[in-house]
């Protein structure tokens, strides 16, 4: 009998349909040769503390740094749910001629799907099924296509050095500050991800409280109603930003203009030296280009356009695009390339063809061969999965939230297929009394792609707003006349507080700053977190009680900005420093990188870390319990007592880290759901249950 292991039921359905299962049977399907049984997403995780040495139960500094010679799994929790589901796949696998393992195609299903088969102990030859779409064609195609499980090695060693990693940070950095700075109120909950996140918020606040605005003036000019500005000179850090992106290079470069003015006396001057002499136009340069569509979405540029676009949380998109997944309209959700491989050309027809609620905007591309850009189709630049987009299965019953982000998926999938747009850029140089002036203007010639988007009303209104301003009258050098000059004052502008839109990217980047596709993709490699786990971390900052929301802004509370700034170790807050952990989890993926040197690597760490907090003679204090309380915005309304218990997750974590410690039956409220790991546990009128209820979890607790 061959057994196929997925991650959730639903998914466990939909591969027993294809391949001819049709029985139920507890916790499987079984027919045609086959039993599909399935976990709940993770069934098994690292043990704790207190059970690789007793002494490890109670929290001391004496007993730190924890590091247990050789790392165990154990079922999670005591949930009855998850042992009757485990003992069935243990004795399925036990009695198998053969494991498939359909675990989602990723790092964390590969390491979900692994530790279960270990923890059963199966010991019979695994396939692995690796499909990017939950379509019939898609199983199928799989299925006639398995892999050796062997050939994902390295990608479970990866995943499983990236849990070891976790836990050795979390847990030792989170005991060590808890019991050395904290007042025994509540866990500081420490990460080896989620701290560096936190210093990014955190630091771009104290950098938007700490700064001091600069008043500066502009000189611009108005010459056939044409508002014209006059060129300042650039400064020596300018002039060395610009080497610095050109790749350290030194270059000429031209640094014509006037010098910035410093004063509002200066500016009169020059306004009055120029207000009486003519105009006169000294070049008129034109020159025509191209723009090309928007590039497919990967999870976090999904997660980035949401944010901006409906203001949808990171988490809200993950799990709205991980629900289009499971409707079979969309393709694997959890990826960081905006590319295609080759091998999807030739179905991108049927793909068009199949959206059918698109055939104004798919018509004018039948009949026709369909381009082939290497800016979309590049198998060097895709790995396991390639870009989000449709699976060109007809999407029915979405609710308005998924069909806001399928809409966003299709027309950008569309819009690769559609020529570039092509524009006319206008850049007219003017001078008056030796003060250059330059004004530049942008007209659409060709809009190509940008019809896709056309009934997107925001883009339009201000793609046009912007459009009006940038359409110029037609100037012919030499020509000259009066104008109207005016001087501005203008303040400089602090930075702005990250959404989770911009700190996505900031997470993507390491922190740095970057616009352009290119940089970005070469900065990937050292991002912090992984695409699938960055909406998780977020909310988790949440959760923690560490950063609010304000509209769309992120603001660190006062715990998280007190945590940020008592940590002095900076191998825990700096994003620079996580991503070269990432860059060499990666590595261990491509088997570039030993993942034996990478956990020493991390014990050596944890070491450090734990000589230089206990060497820390200052009586340093958090004020966890009032900030946590303050920020969370809370109307005091009974005992001190009540509200101490709220603050959430942070406090939650306390119970799994201490397991000794006795806890009120609500503090499982917000907890990481036992059965399904992937919900929270939310309370109802009778009994305690998973968020994940509709998509299948059964965990229950009677109140």
């Amino acid at each position: 009998m061959i057994v196929c292991i997925a991650e959730k039921p639903s998914v466990a359905r939909d591969i027993a349909e294809v391949l001819g299962a049709h029985t139920r049977k507890e916790g499987y399907i079984e027919g045609n040769g086959y039993q599909v049984t399935w976990t709940f997403g993770h069934l098994c995780t690292l043990k704790e503390p207190h059970e690789y040495t007793p002494n490890w139960k109670s929290w001391s500094l004496g007993s730190l740094p924890m590091i247990p010679p050789r790392f165990g799994i154990k079922l999670i929790g005591h949930d009855p749910g998850i042992e009757k589901q485990f003992h069935i796949i243990e004795q399925l696998m036990q009695n198998a001629d053969e494991i498939i393992n359909c675990g989602d195609a990723g790092q964390e299903g590969e390491l979900i799907q692994r530790w279960v088969m270990q923890k059963a102990g199966a010991r019979c030859p695994v396939k692995r099924l690796w499909i990017s779409s939950l379509t019939e064609e898609a199983i199928r195609d799989g299925f006639a296509k398995l892999k050796d499980q062997a050939d994902f090695q390295s990608l479970y060693e990866a995943g499983l050095s990236r849990a070891i990693g976790d836990w050795l940070l979390g847990m030792n950095a989170t005991r060590l500050y808890t019991i050395k700075y904290g007042q025994n109120k509540q866990v500081l909950s420490i990460g080896r991800v989620q701290t560096p996140t936190l210093a990014l918020i955190v630091n771009r606040q104290l950098e938007i409280a700490n700064f001091q605005p600069k008043q500066y003036w502009e000189l611009k000019t108005n010459y056939r109603d044409t508002t014209f500005s006059a060129l300042i000179r650039k400064s020596d850090e300018e002039i060395a930003a610009e080497e610095e992106k050109n790749g350290g290079k030194k270059k000429i470069i031209e640094n014509p203009g006037i010098d910035p003015i410093a004063n509002r006396e200066e500016g009169e001057a020059l306004v009055e030296r120029i207000k009486d002499l003519p105009f006169v136009v000294t070049s008129v340069s034109k020159k025509d280009g191209r723009e090309f569509a928007p590039r497919l979405f990967d999870l976090t540029s999904l997660q980035v356009e949401c944010n901006k676009k409906f203001a949808y949380s990171a988490d809200e998109t993950l799990k709205l695009i991980q629900s289009l997944y499971e409707k079979k309209v969309a393709t694997y959700p959890r990826v960081d390339t905006t590319f295609l491989s080759d091998d999807i050309y030739p179905k991108c027809p049927g793909i068009l063809k199949g959206l059918c609620d698109y055939e104004v905007l798919t018509a004018p591309l039948n009949g026709s061969t369909l381009p082939k850009s290497k800016k979309v189709f590049d198998n060097s630049k895709v790995t396991d999965h390639h870009a989000i987009i449709p699976t060109g299965v007809y999407a029915q019953n979405l609710t308005d939230m998924e069909r806001r982000v399928y809409d966003l998926i299709a027309r950008r999938f569309i819009a690769v297929f559609y020529p570039d747009c092509k524009i006319s850029t206008t850049t007219v140089m003017g001078e008056v009394d030796k003060i250059e002036f330059k004004v530049s203007g942008k007209q659409i010639l060709e809009p190509g792609w940008r019809v896709v988007f056309a009934k997107d009303v925001k883009d339009t209104a201000e793609e046009k707003e912007e459009e009006d301003e940038n359409v110029l009258p037609a100037f012919v050098k030499g020509e000259s006349g009066p104008h109207v000059p005016d001087l501005n004052e203008k303040w400089t502008q602090p930075p702005r507080p990250y959404t989770e839109a911009t700190l996505l990217r900031a997470m993507e980047t390491a922190g740095k700053l970057v616009d352009n596709d290119e940089l970005r993709d070469a900065l990937k490699e050292n991002g912090i977190g992984r695409p699938s786990t960055r909406a998780a971390i977020i909310e988790t900052l949440f959760k923690r009680n560490y950063i609010r929301k304000e509209r769309k802004n992120l603001i660190a509370t006062p715990t998280g900005v007190e945590l940020v700034q008592l940590i002095h170790e900076e191998l825990l807050k700096s994003a620079e420093l996580t991503g070269i952990w990432e860059k060499k989890l990666r590595e261990i993926e491509k088997k570039t990188y030993d993942a034996r040197q990478f956990l020493e690597e991390l014990k050596q760490m944890v070491s450090e870390i734990v000589m230089s907090v206990l060497s820390d003679n200052t009586n340093r204090r958090i004020t966890i319990q009032d900030a946590a309380a303050a920020q969370a915005g809370e109307k005091v309304k009974k005992e001190p007592k009540k509200r101490e218990r709220k603050p959430g997750a942070p406090k939650e974590k306390k119970p799994k880290a201490t397991p000794a410690a006795t806890s009120n039956a609500d503090s499982l409220v917000g907890q990481p759901c036992p059965l399904c790991g992937k919900g929270t546990i939310i309370k109802g009128k009778t009994a305690y249950g998973c968020s994940e209820w509709k998509n299948g979890c059964t965990y229950r607790k009677a109140l």
